[in-house]
């Protein structure tokens, strides 16, 4: 049998096990990683990026952060387990930081490690500012968006050598990979329309997790209207790993009846 047909049957087995339905939106997806790995490797990710980076000094706002962070991964945890879905938090540590850098970014990996930059807080303003950021980025790992990047961009070659061999061998390589996976650093090329996807997925997660812990989704819509009006050019959607502003200010309109009946004051 030729290596060619090895590989094609490979990545069918691996097609068919790797399926796997995202929560709340229903979405198939393909996940070649195991999440244990995953997690794994995102705590060696997570640990050599704080040796890095400066953690902010500022005690209130590293306070908010934990406090936000803290409030809606504990009702994102009672939801999954009700629902059948505990597995997508198995083996979650979450932990919540703030570093100095100016640029208005955040993200989370798997095992819910997240991490807010400084430089998003003059757009996020309020607490319920900050719970609009919070809930898109812990949706990212309850969607493993970050999984199917990895399975997209590494494919094939993860099926013969595994994750943890590559972390090993092509540490680099690999950890370019990895934070661009998780929206640590900007990446533009083939995977953007997959990206744009996972986005507009996390906003609408984000705006069910931030009301089941209290905070009034109808927020998000203004942050966004800031994040737009912030200045400077920005590339047009196609070339954009988000969806346009007023895209996605259109669609969060959209969506927002159906959050709503998740918010309790």
């Amino acid at each position: 049998m030729s290596k060619i047909k090895i590989i094609s049957i490979i990545a069918a087995l691996a097609f068919i096990t790797a399926c796997a339905t995202v929560p709340i939106t229903g979405r198939k997806q393909m996940n070649l990683f195991p999440e244990n790995q995953m997690i794994a490797t995102s705590l060696t990710q997570y640990d050599t990026f704080l040796k890095e980076n400066k953690l902010s000094t500022n005690k209130e706002q590293s306070e908010m952060v934990k406090r936000v962070g803290k409030r809606i991964a504990e009702v994102v945890e009672i939801f999954m387990k009700d629902n059948g879905m505990a597995d997508r938090v198995d083996g979650f540590a979450w932990e919540f930081n703030l570093v100095e850098d100016a640029t208005p970014n955040a993200w989370c990996m798997p095992g819910g490690k997240v991490v807010f930059y400084t430089g998003i807080l003059p757009y996020t303003q309020t607490e319920a500012g900050l719970a609009v950021v919070m809930g898109h980025e812990i949706a990212h790992a309850i969607a493993r968006h970050g999984n199917e990047r990895m399975s997209q961009q590494m494919g094939i070659q993860a099926l013969g050598t595994g994750l943890s061999v590559l972390v090993n061998e092509k540490p680099a390589e690999t950890q370019q990979i990895w934070m661009t996976a998780f929206g640590a650093v900007s990446n533009v090329g083939v995977m953007l329309p997959f990206s744009r996807s996972h986005e507009t997925e996390a906003d609408k997660m984000g705006l069910i997790f931030m009301a089941m812990a209290g905070y009034d989704p109808a927020v998000a819509v203004d942050f966004w209207k800031r994040m737009g009006e912030s200045g400077g050019q920005k590339p047009p959607e196609f070339l954009s790993t988000h969806p346009a502003d007023d895209t996605r200010v259109q669609n969060l309109r959209a969506f927002l009846p159906e959050a709503m009946k998740y918010y309790k004051k």
